[in-house]
């Protein structure tokens, strides 16, 4: 069994999709993004990746911050991996997710609508595989904002916060600066989002999505942005909010980094734990 939180964020351009898994060898994933895979023109698709070549045989749980397309894109294959748990922001309407989409998204929206109704039945504690006594230690938070206007899916994103060993990585949607204000009125969410070490910029780190107030409440150490090539306008911002940390490189090298993009670093992998002392660590990790 891993001893630690290991964060796999997909190269997917632009959209979103995370992978998680857990001291307690659990399987998660955040969105589900997909992308061409670098100058090929198939597909890349992280469900079927995780199924066919990382042997992952089903998800402990599924988090899908908000129904936009590329946030969905790789939901046809959701039932492959049988997830046993989903969040979503519930309080959407189907009207409201049909209004924030394309017409040419139906399939893929209606496959959502179509998960949506069958996870309605509530879960025990003890198969609630988001509660830290399931995952060797690993906790997971998730707010979400609800007095936003419906008509910016975006700002109906769900914000979640993961620790493990003493670290926290902080991942929104696309959440613009009305949400994050919402959200900030809370004091459970500012109480969770302190002491964030890694954030993953809201809305692939465009100015859109930018909130000078978050760092009032955080000062993360590296920001990771999921983009595609005209998405990052805002990284110098992220970079200059950021304190900095060690990013490794597959093929060998090191450096001092305050942001990192999948658009230039490809796929980033976050690893959270203990050293054999016990003393945490935080390694990161780019092709």
């Amino acid at each position: 069994m891993s001893e630690k939180l290991k964060i796999i964020v997909w190269d997917v351009q632009h959209g979103n999709a995370i992978y998680v898994n857990t001291p307690g060898n659990k399987d998660f994933v955040i969105d589900l993004g997909t992308g061409s895979c670098g100058n090929n023109d198939w597909e890349f698709s992280p469900l079927l990746h995780l199924k066919k070549h990382w042997n992952v045989p089903y998800l402990d749980g599924v988090i899908i911050t908000h129904p936009h397309s590329d946030h969905i894109d790789d939901i046809l294959n959701f039932d492959k991996l049988n997830p046993r748990v989903i969040r979503r922001p519930k309080h959407l309407t189907e009207e409201d997710i049909k209004a924030g989409n394309r017409s040419d998204d139906e399939k893929i929206i209606d496959k959502y609508l179509e998960i949506n109704d069958r996870y309605c039945s509530s879960v025990s504690a003890g198969e609630n595989h988001f509660s830290a006594n399931n995952n060797g230690g690993a906790e997971f938070k998730s707010f979400w904002p609800k007095s936003c206007a419906t008509s910016n899916l975006n700002n109906h994103s769900i914000i979640t916060i993961i620790s493990c060993a003493d670290s926290k990585i902080l991942i929104p949607g696309d959440n613009e600066p009305p949400s994050w204000n919402e959200l900030f009125e809370r004091s459970s969410f500012v109480s969770a989002i302190k002491g964030t070490d890694i954030l993953v910029a809201p809305h692939h780190g465009r100015q859109s999505g930018f909130s000078k107030e978050l760092f009032e409440h955080i000062s993360s150490r590296l920001t990771i942005i999921s983009d595609g090539p005209s998405d990052t306008t805002a990284s110098d911002k992220y970079s200059d909010k950021s304190r900095g940390w060690t990013v490794h490189k597959r093929n060998g090298g090191k450096e001092k980094r305050n942001c990192v993009t999948t658009r230039k670093d490809g796929v980033i992998e976050v690893d959270f734990g203990n050293n054999t002392d016990g003393k945490p660590y935080i390694q990161v990790t780019v092709d």
